[in-house]
C-alpha cells in the first residue's frame, strides 16, 4: 500500500479491469472532476464529459501509469484541466446561459434569488478571466489544493502561480464590482 498516495494501489487493478477499483477510483474523484470542469467552463453539461473523458483516459493509462514523483491525483487534475482547455479552445463564442444554479436549501426564497445571482455573477467574473488566472484560482479555492501541488499542476514556479493569483484576485474584484458585487472575498 503507498500510502504517500492512496490512489495509486487502485491503478493496477484498474488496468485489470477490476469492476470494484474502477468503481472506487470514480467515487472519489468524480465530484472534483466535475467541479473542476464547471469553474473552467461554466456548463455542468460539458464538465461531465470532461469528467467521463478522464476516466476514460485512467482506464485506457491505468497499466501504464508511473508516479515519478507526482501523485495519481495531480496527474488527474492536470489531464482533467488539458481537457477544458481543449474545449475552450474550440468554443466558438462563449455561453453562460447553462451555468449551473447552486442553490441552498437552507435559505428563504428571496435570500436564494440573492445567492443565485451572485453565483451566476461570480461565475461569470470567473469565466471572463484568462484561462491561467482561472485555472489558478480553480486550483487553489475551488479544489484546495496547496501552492505547491497548483504550481506543480500548471508546470510553474510556486513565485509564478502566487503571481497569476494576486493578479486574478485583482482582475476578479474589478470584475464583479462592475458587476455591483461588493462583499466577495478573494
Amino acid at each position: 500500500m503507498n500510502t504517500l498516495d492512496p490512489d495509486a494501489e487502485l491503478l493496477p487493478h484498474i488496468a485489470r479491469g477490476d469492476q470494484s477499483a474502477i468503481r472506487e477510483i470514480v467515487t472519489r474523484k468524480l465530484s472534483r472532476l466535475i467541479a473542476l470542469g464547471v469553474r473552467m467552463l461554466n456548463d455542468r453539461s460539458e464538465a461531465e464529459d470532461v469528467a467521463q473523458e478522464t476516466f476514460l483516459r485512467v482506464w485506457k493509462q491505468a497499466e501504464h501509469w508511473r508516479s515519478d514523483g507526482a501523485k495519481f491525483d495531480t496527474w488527474l487534475h492536470k489531464v482533467a484541466i488539458n481537457l477544458c482547455y481543449d474545449r475552450l479552445r474550440t468554443r466558438k463564442d462563449y455561453s453562460d446561459e447553462n451555468a449551473p444554479e447552486m442553490i441552498d436549501p437552507a435559505l428563504i426564497p428571496e435570500q436564494r434569488l440573492d445567492k443565485s445571482q451572485q453565483g451566476d455573477v461570480i461565475s461569470i467574473a470567473l469565466a471572463a478571466l484568462p484561462n491561467r488566472q482561472r485555472e489558478a484560482l480553480v486550483l487553489q479555492y475551488y479544489q484546495e489544493l496547496s501552492n505547491i501541488e497548483a504550481a506543480d499542476l500548471m508546470g510553474v514556479s510556486v513565485d509564478a502561480l502566487e503571481s497569476l493569483l494576486s493578479r486574478a484576485r485583482r482582475n476578479m474584484r474589478a470584475l464583479l464590482v462592475e458587476k455591483g458585487v461588493h462583499k466577495y472575498e478573494c
